[in-house]
């Protein structure tokens, strides 16, 4: 016998906000699906049941008019199913080749990262999210959209008023208006260079875009844009924060990572499990389905909290724990399916090889300060917000 979703009135958001993880914990153990007031959104938390929908597009579908991606973004591919998802996709394929990645980012990303730990190394402390992580995560998206040269910190504050209006379920109006003006000024940085791209071809994100074939048309362009400066620049931002954050704050994995690089790949792996940067993303119920036993009714809005279900511990065992040397076993930080990251392989360099590596061999000891601890905040997005760090300078 199904039942119909519960319903959870006694959240309170920013609980959600400061930390997700009693109440994950909470819903898993409810229901598979339960529609929670605070967010006003039915909420899938655990790792099979969203395993399950990922494969299952047909009935679990990506496009939704009424997702706030869409309004505050327009119709990206991401909020797409089938063909026109696979179309989206193609365009920006060139960019996220594994051999452009190595041949062409990978040198860019390496001058970047070097130039802000040479800035950083005689300082002797600095909170990594603005000395380190955002700018690094903002200046590589930069060089792969295609923009003309910006201070990191536009970019940086667009992405953030587009995540926060993304992920806006309380209604906030003024989180609203700066989602829109952030995307009023993307647009018109897109307008500056789209010549440019059309008359060199190139290996950056709007070059793929406006010569693919057919081109993409521009209101696709800019939505898509919006959507990638989202994402593309807070998940790799986040993830580098975090996999700093889960080694300082356990120092013999730190020792073992150090004394066997070939760790590194398996530390940033636990670190976007542990907290996973994109926490949730919706999708639609098409028809009137059957869930673990809880029926969920035809266009419903569902959020899958992979972040919840990257804790679930039926799936990792001591789930709240940060440890790399865990059993190697899927997580759902990238996604699954059809819409699994396209930006994987670029984050798993970015963080993996090229920053985590060069910032604990050139900041000498490198550790968490006791007198300002670090702040991880978000559920939809979820990161530190502040990492102070010490080092011998």
């Amino acid at each position: 016998m199904t039942r119909a979703v519960p319903i959870v009135a006694d959240i309170a958001y920013h609980d959600l906000l400061d930390d997700p993880y009693p109440i994950f914990r909470r819903l898993r153990a409810t229901a598979p699906a339960v529609y929670v007031e605070a967010a006003k959104l039915t909420l899938v938390t655990r790792f099979a049941d969203i395993a399950a929908i990922e494969r299952d597009p047909a009935t679990y579908s990506a496009d939704n008019p009424t997702s706030l991606v869409n309004k505050v973004m327009g119709p990206t591919f991401m909020r797409k199913d089938g063909a026109e998802h696979t179309i989206g996709r193609k365009a920006i394929e060139p960019s996220f080749r594994p051999a452009t990645i190595k041949d062409h980012w990978a040198p860019k990303f390496t001058v970047i990262c070097e130039r802000l730990v040479r800035d950083l190394a005689e300082a002797g402390e600095a909170d990594l999210f603005t000395a380190l992580a955002a700018p690094m995560a903002s200046l590589a998206l930069m060089e792969m959209i295609g923009f003309e040269p910006m201070p990191w910190q536009r970019l940086a504050e667009w992405s953030q008023a587009l995540i926060d209006g993304a992920g806006n379920y309380a209604g906030d109006p003024e989180v609203e208006r700066k989602a829109m003006q952030a995307g009023a000024d993307v647009d018109a940085a897109i307008e500056a260079v789209l010549d440019r791209h059309r008359e060199s071809p190139n290996p950056t994100i709007l070059s793929s875009m406006v010569n693919a074939d057919p081109p993409m048309p521009i209101e696709a362009i800019r939505a898509n844009i919006k959507v990638i400066i989202g994402g593309g620049l807070n998940e790799p931002r986040d993830a580098i924060l975090t996999l700093v954050l889960g080694l300082l704050a356990n120092p013999a994995q730190k020792q073992n990572v150090l004394a066997q690089p070939e760790l590194w790949p398996a530390a940033l792996e636990e670190a976007v499990r542990w907290i996973s940067p994109i926490g949730m993303y919706p999708r639609r119920a098409t028809r009137t389905v059957e869930l673990s036993g809880v029926t969920l009714p035809q266009d419903l809005q569902i959020g899958l909290c992979v972040g919840a279900a990257n804790r679930d511990d039926q799936r990792f065992p001591d789930p709240d724990s940060f440890d790399i040397s865990r059993p190697k076993q899927s997580h759902l930080a990238f996604g699954a399916g059809p819409h699994f990251c396209a930006g994987t392989w670029v984050s798993r360099l970015t963080v993996g090889r090229i920053v985590g590596p060069m910032l604990f061999e050139r900041l000498r000891n490198l550790r968490l300060r006791d007198e300002a601890p670090p702040i991880v905040r978000g559920w939809v997005f979820r990161g530190p917000v502040s990492l102070p760090v010490r080092w011998d300078a």
